[in-house]
């Protein structure tokens, strides 16, 4: 496949851009709903996120598969099975809500978790698309690089809007309630199979796939490459313990559903709004300063969370769990990229995306149980310490490195 021209740069982001959006409408319909219909289902509340856990087990099974698959086959391949088993599994999903049974829904979700795992490496695509842009300077691309994963990720806002919107009036479309819900996901997911044809990012030459490439436990070793690794899996995790306690606890609380797909709405623009200009922070100021703030940012949603149980305290601090979260996996994946070569990238990529979905598997089966167990205000207070470990490691790698990593000069950048 020829490498794409520099004028096709921004259709291509803009294409990556749509399908997150799709991806996100998708995951964040499947958040609003699953741990209410795992309520529903389940014969203890305990087992309420059940559903959600399936669905972050199945991107943490398949990452690494996934990724593998796309080194040999391309993004585009990819990105189609991702598509075709998203419809499967959503149908599988609308079946399991007729039959009425949590297990099949389980499975369902589970299912739905390859397209996770592929969609979740749209972030990485954005850097190939830089990375195959010819005749493009070096300091275009250094420039570029965290512009284009953020960019991407900004795709996310519509998924933010769309999703809670989805989840409000399909719940009770049908005469199951939840099955209209998933049923809608099977249009959203045949959508994304038909834009990503349009998807023209290059299958990775032989070489280039398979020659020089150091061991896995080599790179790993590379300080950069752990705290990348570390920092985006600790983001993961403490929004994932949050949010997917959220509609249970609001419910606990007496909210409407309504309130509680406003909330996500707006924990979800807050993931991904701050996509429209953290790249360009990050080429600012570097990488390393816009994790730290997104840490920053989860210690006030764990303050404003604790100060109260009102719309407007839940409302607040998932906005903030949500910015949080963007700077935190934005300059995680934009830090990544400085610590592998070509030839390593997909097994780096994949192997990051199965420890922050095996790190999401533990923080939303715990979620449900910690809630109805220990309560909303423990529940914050749990997560502190892994915010403190991500402080910690950005501190000692900056005290090893400086502060720059990321950073790129301003005079380098050229006009898109």
């Amino acid at each position: 496949m020829p490498a794409v021209p520099l004028p096709r740069f921004r259709s291509q982001v803009a294409l990556l851009a749509a399908l997150q959006a799709l991806l996100l409408t998708n995951n964040v319909t499947l958040i609003a709903v699953n741990g209410l219909a795992g309520l529903q289902l389940a014969p203890t509340p305990l087992l309420a996120t059940f559903p959600v856990t399936g669905y972050v087990l199945g991107g943490a099974v398949w990452a690494m598969p996934a990724a593998l698959f796309m080194r040999r086959y391309g993004r585009r391949a990819g990105y189609t099975l991702g598509s075709l088993v998203a419809m499967l599994g959503s149908l599988l999903a609308w079946h399991a809500m007729n039959a009425g049974s949590l297990a099949l829904l389980c499975l369902a979700t589970f299912v739905c978790g390859l397209y996770n795992a592929f969609g979740a490496s749209l972030r990485f695509a954005a850097a190939d698309v830089v990375d195959a842009a010819p005749d493009a300077q070096a300091a275009w691309r250094e420039r570029w690089r965290p512009r284009a994963i953020s960019l991407v990720l900004a795709g996310g806002i519509a998924g933010g809007v769309v999703g809670p919107e989805i989840s409000k009036w399909s719940r009770a479309a049908l005469a199951t309630p939840f099955a209209g819900s998933y049923l809608v996901l099977v249009g959203f997911a045949a959508l994304s199979l038909v834009l990503v044809q349009a998807l023209h990012v290059p299958v990775p030459s032989k070489s280039a796939a398979i020659g020089s490439a150091r061991p896995l436990r080599e790179i790993l070793r590379d300080p950069v490459c752990r705290v990348a690794i570390l920092c985006a899996a600790l983001a993961y995790g403490v929004m994932n313990l949050l949010m997917v306690a959220t509609p249970l606890a609001m419910e606990v609380c007496g909210l409407p559903y309504a309130d509680a797909a406003f909330v996500i709405e707006w924990h979800v623009i807050g993931m991904f709004a701050p996509g429209l200009f953290s790249g360009a922070l990050i080429g600012r100021f570097g990488a390393l300063p816009v994790v730290f703030a997104g840490a920053t940012l989860m210690l006030a949603c764990v303050g404003v969370a604790l100060s109260g149980v009102e719309l407007m305290h839940f409302t607040i601090a998932l906005f903030a769990l949500g910015v949080g979260w963007n700077f935190m996996y934005t300059g995680a994946t934009a830090l990544l990229t400085k610590a592998y070569a070509p030839a390593e990238k997909n097994k780096v990529q994949g192997f990051m995306d199965s420890v922050v979905f095996a790190t999401m598997i533990t923080s939303s089966a715990s979620s449900g149980a910690l809630l109805f167990v220990d309560g909303w205000s423990v529940l914050n207070l749990l997560s502190l310490p892994f915010v403190a470990v991500a402080l910690a490691a950005v501190l000692w790698l900056a005290a090893r490195s400086g502060w720059a990593l990321g950073r790129t000069p301003v005079a380098g950048e050229i006009g898109v």
